[in-house]
């Protein structure tokens, strides 16, 4: 068996070890890089994180960390799937774990004329990162994960974009917080700065490899448009095709258009069989924006 194939494979073991694996890097990502740099995060975990910076206490982020996701996960339950919420869970434990077990190390100067922003931005890569494994593996990190796959279901928007979203509560929360304690504008919106870099990077990142979302319109030409469609609907079963037909310019031969709309993370494997199938077809594809709400994408859980 072919590596790709089994790693296409649904096997329950290594999925929950991949979904322990996100868990370990996010917390990763919050102990040596988020919560140095002090960058306010999103969702209740930043409402959470900016209450620890004000009274100095870690023990306090799990504490209020661990109450909002307790309620989250139940939401993930009735409203997403059980799956999702149990691997989610799965995540939300690892992550407690290892912001309590993980050793204490310093690998860069967090004050802002030093390294701030090298903490910054390899936090986000890595948050990012862990979200999206996390949700390939049909979980979350918690949070506004959750709520971000709830609504990209609904409303077929990236994940990513919830996030940056739920990062306006927070971040006002957050620099209220830091101008009380401190008394100085210049922190606050020195921390604002350095935390919009860490929102956009985190978001960023998550849109990009968990793309379950985003749409791309494919087209193909061949003279037999049958087996094009067979390749489709043998690659996806719940998508659909439209045939046009059309007159090459040059050579004047008669040809069949066929056009289906799926998303990225169908991509490959319609691609695969298309090639497979239709080897002397021809074929492009675009992403695109704003599609009816009857369209169908498989739930994450």
């Amino acid at each position: 068996m072919k590596i790709k194939e089994w790693l296409s494979m649904r096997h329950p073991v290594l999925e929950c070890l991949v979904t322990c694996l996100a868990g370990l890097l996010y917390a990763i990502a919050l102990k040596y890089f988020v919560f140095p740099s002090k960058v306010i995060l999103t969702g209740f975990e930043g409402l959470a994180a900016a209450t620890a910076y004000y009274f100095e206490n870690s023990s306090l982020f799990l504490l209020l960390y661990g109450i909002s996701q307790t309620f989250l996960i139940i939401f993930a339950f009735v409203k997403i799937s059980c799956v999702f919420a149990l691997r989610t869970l799965l995540t939300v434990g690892t992550v407690m774990l290892g912001l309590a077990l993980l050793p204490n190390m310093e690998f860069a100067s967090p004050e802002s004329s030093n390294e701030r922003i090298i903490l910054v931005l390899f936090g986000g890569i890595l948050a990012g990162l862990a979200k999206a494994l996390s949700l390939r593996m049909r979980g979350s990190t918690g949070d506004e994960d959750i709520l971000g796959a709830y609504f990209a279901m609904r409303y077929l928007k990236p994940v990513g974009t919830i996030a940056i979203l739920a990062a306006g509560v927070s971040t006002c929360y957050g620099l209220l917080l830091d101008y009380i304690k401190t008394g100085q504008i210049e922190l606050m919106v020195n921390t604002l700065m350095y935390t919009s870099i860490y929102i956009f990077t985190s978001a960023e990142t998550l849109n990009n490899f968990f793309r379950k979302f985003k749409l791309v319109l494919l087209t193909a030409f061949d003279k037999e448009p049958k087996r094009l469609g067979n390749a489709i609907t043998a690659a996806a079963p719940h998508r659909t095709y439209t045939l046009q037909q059309a007159k090459g310019g040059f050579s004047a031969d008669t040809f069949n258009l066929v056009r289906t709309v799926i998303t990225h993370e169908e991509l490959p494997e319609v691609l695969d069989n298309i090639q497979k199938e239709c080897p002397d077809a021809f074929w492009f594809h675009h992403d695109i924006e704003g599609i009816s709400k009857k369209y169908y994408i498989k739930p994450i859980g």
